[in-house]
């Protein structure tokens, strides 16, 4: 019964990602005032120096909705001066995948939900996903899926809106933002409120970062790196697969 509720949740999220697509992007620039940039840069740029190789075979981004952590992947990489064989987006929303394959045709989309991603074992350098994992009903088991995916030492790197069980005066503010304004601006330009209301829920409902990073070191993850940003809005974990 518990299975069957957990399917039911998750089609829910992916439907209304699903009707929230074509004005997803705007909404989101919005919303972030496009800070989220400078976060996807940073996570970026610390995963090719943790790395510190000249060249990764895959990179894939879990829950990578209309695809603009992998142009950043991309870009960032070019920067460093490391070649990337193929970037690989996997998401089980066909609205926002068809939106990330007008944008970035360039890169390999897969329509699967984190648990069952459709790559061979260890065939990947990095897996990322950014603002996904909390719409993902099981992560225990997608967290053990991302590691079966990554080569030994691969890295999987999160950024999320992540659970503050003690706000400080600056995360109250937060709070307030992600609770009151931000949800009536995202349904405005949306036209679908309750999309945007299910945001600052689904973030009272998720993992506190301490929790984050012990439920990584369940599966088999060693935690390099960890920062909130921006009062806290974002963080971002960084952990490698160890070698069993």
């Amino acid at each position: 019964m518990q299975d069957v509720q957990k399917e039911e949740k998750q089609t829910k999220i992916v439907s209304m990602f699903d009707n929230i697509a074509p004005t997803y992007d705007t909404a989101n620039r919005v919303m972030s005032m496009g800070v989220d940039k400078s976060w996807r840069r940073k996570a970026c740029d610390l995963a090719y120096e943790f790395y510190a190789k000249d060249s990764i075979d895959r990179i894939v981004d879990v829950a990578c909705g209309t695809g603009d952590m992998m142009d950043f992947w991309k870009s960032r990489s070019e920067v460093a001066g490391i070649a990337v064989g193929e970037i690989v987006g996997v998401d089980p929303s066909v609205g926002m995948v068809d939106v990330a394959r007008e944008k970035f045709p360039k890169f390999n989309y897969h329509i699967s939900k984190a648990t069952e991603i459709p790559l061979q074992e260890k065939s990947a350098d990095f897996l990322s996903i950014t603002y996904g994992i909390r719409n993902v009903v099981q992560r225990g088991e997608a967290l053990v899926e991302f590691n079966r995916v990554l080569k030994d030492d691969g890295l999987v790197i999160i950024l999320e809106f992540m659970k503050n069980e003690n706000p400080s005066l600056l995360g109250r503010i937060r709070d307030f933002y992600m609770n009151k304004i931000l949800p009536k601006v995202g349904g405005f330009i949306s036209k679908n409120l309750e999309a945007y209301e299910y945001l600052p829920n689904s973030i009272g409902d998720f993992s506190t970062v301490e929790n984050m990073q012990n439920e990584l070191k369940d599966a088999k993850f060693e935690v390099l790196y960890t920062k909130s940003f921006s009062m806290d809005i974002s963080t971002l974990i960084i952990a490698r697969k160890i070698k069993v």
